[in-house]
């Protein structure tokens, strides 16, 4: 939550004129700023990283006219604390969100959204939440209803004027409705019949309210339909808007329609359908562009895409792809944290740029506020993440320090070129000792990218200075969470 901003300040922002941005030697408005993210899909699973089989063309098509990150990095391995980490610049440990399912959002935490709403954006989520139960009436989803009333913690309450938002995942098509299939990952057939349909037991809500209709096909679509309404009413308004747009694809249980599944003949049912939802998703960042373009907004419109962390099942007998890297979704190697992203601007970006700078989910609270050079009174702080502004407007640009991680007693600091991590066995969780006791591996993440080769024997000075700033940025952590629970200590 934003302290100690006046009503008097709020009012002036939101009619002032629009602050001037230098970029590449144009000052244009406040952009429109849309984040938009996959849910479990991996690093492999796009055209634009090399994919030949599944079809995303609009993702591509995104990426040749922006920039795309070679090394972008979700903050977690898994969903909820990466979401937290886009809104708030902070790591999730920061506040407890440490795992999905697990804590909220707390009210204390600044997200981009309450930045923005008072400099007279408007602001709407659209998709998945995962970061806190949106009903303390009802059972919903995982944890909604009287039970964990204490998570209740939906949108609205987080600086959202508008919100299409579930608590958590729910079917990629007709999201309502419990597939046919009798396992997690059998669950392939859409129900056609009426005398079939059973609810998922997850319900979309829009703003407090649960939908109740208007809810089969495929679900991007359903969510890209709210988010291109609220896009359009603001554009009709004259204001700046940010958009969060997370969908639920390729989350399993993974379904695609009819038109999408024919795409991939050949395929085994699971892939067929986890191809399908995939470039179902792609059509509906078409739709985007495309509106965007026709409403005269594409020129100022900052969009992001990436994925909350890697792809779900093991290599080998799940679809979804690490492309070369060791690991998946719950892993702190590249293969869990290392996501496909790009990021378009027109009239700022140069188009087909790609960096391999690193870069993380964290850093898009402080790239935006620095893009409408505003700090907001009362901003919770540490920020974790560094501002991209340099980077997007094609400045030489340098990441200022490392990159912490934390998962289920995985640590990990990511530097510009070499990686620490520390993976523990069993009945040996993290600590906050430096390196004493402790198993660490480093990697050359530019020579050997699938961390291959662990050279901590060969570089013992540089495990223990990683170790030690490691050490120092998770007792930082402990820090904030101790702020959170007594937010009158100094």
């Amino acid at each position: 939550m934003i302290r100690s901003i006046s009503t008097l300040a709020v009012l002036a922002a939101s009619l002032a004129p629009s602050t001037a941005i230098e970029a590449a030697g144009t000052p244009h408005r406040r952009p429109n700023v849309v984040l938009l993210m996959a849910d479990d899909l991996g690093w492999g699973d796009v055209g634009f990283n090399g994919n030949p089989t599944i079809r995303t063309p609009h993702l591509d098509a995104m990426a040749a006219a922006g920039l795309r990150f070679d090394r972008f990095y979700a903050a977690s391995p898994v969903c909820s604390p990466t979401r937290g980490s886009c809104l708030t610049g902070r790591h999730p440990s920061r506040y407890g969100i440490t795992s999905a399912n697990v804590g909220h959002l707390p009210a204390g935490e600044t997200t981009l959204a309450e930045a923005l709403g008072t400099l007279g954006y408007a602001t709407g989520h659209f998709g998945k939440w995962h970061l806190g139960t949106l009903s303390k009436t009802v059972p919903d989803s995982n944890r909604g209803g009287p039970e964990g009333a204490e998570h209740y913690a939906p949108p609205r309450e987080h600086g959202f004027d508008s919100c299409f938002s579930t608590e958590a995942k729910v079917p990629t098509w007709d999201p309502m409705l419990r597939p046919r299939g009798v396992g997690r990952n059998t669950w392939w057939d859409p129900v056609s019949a009426p005398s079939e349909a059973e609810p998922y037991g997850t319900s979309y809500w829009a703003d407090g309210e649960r939908v109740a209709d208007g809810l089969r096909g495929d679900d991007s679509r359903l969510i890209m339909d709210r988010a291109l309404r609220f896009i359009r009413g603001a554009s009709a308004e004259g204001l700046p808007f940010f958009a969060v747009i997370w969908f639920h694809a390729p989350h399993l249980p993974v379904v695609a329609g009819p038109e999408y599944t024919a795409m991939y003949p050949g395929e085994d049912d699971y892939a067929r359908h986890y191809y399908g939802c995939i470039t179902a998703m792609d059509e509906q960042v078409g739709r985007l562009r495309g509106t965007l373009r026709e409403l005269g907004e594409a020129e100022d419109s900052l969009l992001f895409f990436c994925s909350d962390n890697g792809p779900e099942g093991q290599a080998g007998s799940a679809p979804g792809s690490a492309g070369p890297f060791r690991g998946r979704k719950r892993s702190l190697f590249e293969g869990g944290i290392r996501v496909p992203a790009v990021a378009e601007w027109p009239s700022t970006i140069e188009p087909g740029r790609a960096t391999d700078l690193p870069c993380v989910t964290s850093d898009y609270l402080p790239t935006v506020l620095d893009l409408v050079d505003d700090r907001p009174e009362g901003l919770v702080e540490p920020i974790d993440g560094v501002s991209l502004r340099p980077l997007l407007e094609g400045r030489a640009f340098e990441r200022p320090g490392s990159i912490g991680f934390e998962f289920n007693g995985q640590l990990a600091l990511i530097g510009p070129r070499h990686k620490l991590i520390h993976v523990p066995g069993p009945g040996r969780p993290g600590d906050d000792r430096p390196a004493e006791g402790r198993s660490f591996q480093l990697f050359d993440l530019i020579a050997d990218p699938a961390e291959g080769r662990d050279l901590a024997d060969d570089r013992p000075e540089l495990v223990r200075s990683m170790a030690s700033t490691l050490a120092d940025w998770r007792r930082s952590c402990a820090a904030s969470r101790r702020d959170q629970e007594d937010p009158g200590l100094d």
